[in-house]
């Protein structure tokens, strides 16, 4: 399939110099006046995205269960109305993109600019492209963050764009670097899933078994560990969806699961062995002979009371 996006003439995806040459190449950063935004899939992300979208175009917003909460400027419309924006957010979980896709895909407009938003690249790519009409752009996207990381706000934190179809993928970047204050980085579906599988696949995996490890101790902790956890509690309370999506549709995230546990394992072993390899254990007999000498010149004991 062609590409649109004349590569010929820019640097490598992914590199800085890209991504500056896009945005300077556009002469309006800001969305387009009288702009609509569809936003489909209203949950955590999707509010969201409406919370930092509003004050930029008008939102239109559809979920199949909307639950009760803040709509943050957007305006609850039906599947079809979101669907005749200008831009279309895909806010769906990877299981449900194809069906979603295909249902929209009759009531896009030409011109109209589809994005998702999903954890993983590959195969939401691979979808939005095979069943999307061809007279609509494409960008998949991936914010680096969620609703408990972007608690404090958006400015500052990653956003990685993917070329799909179409050119107004410079217009995003512009605009998500700009306005949103976001750092950008361009690249390509494979790219982004192979970087993505261990640096979210293992963040997900080791959060899952320490919260299975719970209670764990909150007293006498030291900084490293109570960074292990600040981490483990900005994604304890994702939707199940999400692991699903960061362990079961990324097509590299087996292989570095696998591997992960083939070291732990090959660790555990060493440990049992003696130090992981480190130091021989010890015969018993030799254990109290290897203990530093005291000034009388006997092996040194624990400190007892004094009668």
């Amino acid at each position: 399939m062609r590409n649109d996006m004349d590569t010929a003439a820019r640097p490598p995806i992914g590199t800085e110099s890209e991504v500056s040459i896009g945005i300077e190449a556009e002469v309006s950063i800001g969305i387009e006046s009288e702009v609509s935004i569809g936003i489909i899939g209203f949950g955590a992300f999707g509010r969201l995205i409406a919370q930092h979208l509003h004050p930029y175009a008008r939102l239109i917003a559809y979920d199949l269960a909307p639950a009760p909460g803040d709509w943050h400027g957007a305006t609850p419309g039906s599947l079809e109305e979101a669907a005749a924006c200008s831009i279309v957010i895909l806010a769906v979980p990877v299981s449900t993109l194809q069906a979603t896709v295909e249902a929209i895909g009759p009531l896009l407009h030409p011109g109209t600019l589809v994005l998702d938003v999903g954890s993983v690249k590959v195969i939401p790519a691979d979808i939005m492209r095979r069943c999307l009409p061809g007279h609509v752009d494409i960008v998949a996207t991936h914010p680096l963050f969620g609703p408990q990381s972007a608690r404090n706000g958006i400015e500052g934190l990653k956003i990685a764009i993917c070329p799909i179809r179409g050119k107004r993928v410079w217009r995003i970047a512009a605009f998500a670097r700009r306005v949103l204050g976001l750092q950008v980085i361009l690249t390509t579906p494979e790219a982004h899933d192979q970087e993505a599988a261990m640096v979210q696949g293992l963040t997900h995996l080791i959060a899952k078994v320490l919260v299975q490890m719970e209670p764990l101790p909150t007293r006498m902790t030291t900084r490293s560990f109570e960074l292990l956890m600040q981490g483990v509690d900005m994604v304890r309370n994702d939707a199940p969806e999400v692991f699903q999506a960061i362990e079961g549709s990324n097509p590299y995230s087996r292989q570095v699961r696998r591997r992960f546990f083939d070291l732990a394992s090959t660790l555990d072993a060493q440990l049992e062995h003696g130090l992981a390899g480190l130091t021989p254990a010890l015969p018993a007999s030799r254990a109290v002979d290897s203990a530093p000498a005291c000034h009388d010149g006997h092996p040194s004991m624990p400190l007892s009371k004094t009668r």
